[in-house]
């Protein structure tokens, strides 16, 4: 079914972040749930707190999903031109979905046009997603009543453990999962690189790479009620 006469773009967000090591963002986190969109009919945006080229890591072309991408034309130059966030209309877009990788750890929870428009966008009712460390956007936001925003809610995030297992303890600012739980968050979690994907309302979220494709399925399938109620 072709859904691009009568849904709006998802709106990926990309960190800019440029650290050493494995920084920036994670490609497979952007590329399965943006295939699955795709699949779907769903039009897609990129963005980044400075739009232009974000830094990359996990460009794995044995994965065939990547592959498709990384060698597509059109892709690449998608991937140039980030939009700069802070001059996007989030009533442009259906939903967000904030792709992880190490570097989102650095600018995403501090940065205020991310906070400023999660808030809206969820108090909006339109899908705020996100993947692996992807909900560090997410630490921060407050709504309108002071609130966290992940205060009693279910998400899934990467978890510690995992940030044990690749050797990034001591090296990102924080840890997310301890982050999300301090804010209120009912951090559900599976065991390492498992799939897990928590629906909360119009707020998705996965704990790793391996939920990336989870997610974008979830953020389908939410457009696609919306789509069949409205």
């Amino acid at each position: 079914m072709d859904f691009h006469q009568s849904v709006k773009p998802i709106l990926f967000v990309l960190t800019s972040h440029r650290g050493t090591g494995d920084s920036g963002f994670y490609l497979p986190e952007l590329t399965h749930p943006l295939h699955v969109l795709e699949q779907a009919g769903i039009p897609t945006e990129f963005a980044s707190p400075e739009g232009g080229l974000p830094p990359v890591y996990g460009v794995e072309l044995d994965d065939p999903v990547n592959a498709r991408y990384w060698q597509d034309s059109a892709f690449q130059q998608k991937l140039k031109n980030t939009l700069v966030l802070s001059e996007v209309d989030r009533q442009q877009y259906s939903g967000i979905m904030y792709v992880g990788g190490h570097g989102t750890m650095w600018d995403f929870p501090t940065d205020a046009t991310i906070i400023s428009l999660t808030r809206d966008m969820f108090e909006n009712n339109q899908v705020v997603a996100a993947v692996c460390h992807g909900p560090a956007a997410l630490v921060n936001v407050q709504l309108s009543n002071g609130n966290w925003l992940v205060d009693g809610k279910r998400v899934a995030a990467f978890t510690n453990t995992e940030e044990q297992a690749v050797g990034m303890t001591q090296a990102v600012p924080f840890l997310l999962e301890t982050a999300l739980k301090e804010h209120g968050a009912q951090h559900e979690k599976a065991g390492d690189w498992q799939s897990q994907v928590v629906v909360d309302g119009n707020l998705i979220t996965g704990q790793n790479p391996q939920s990336a494709t989870g997610v974008g399925e979830a953020i389908r399938n939410q457009l696609l009620n919306k789509a069949s109620q409205a």
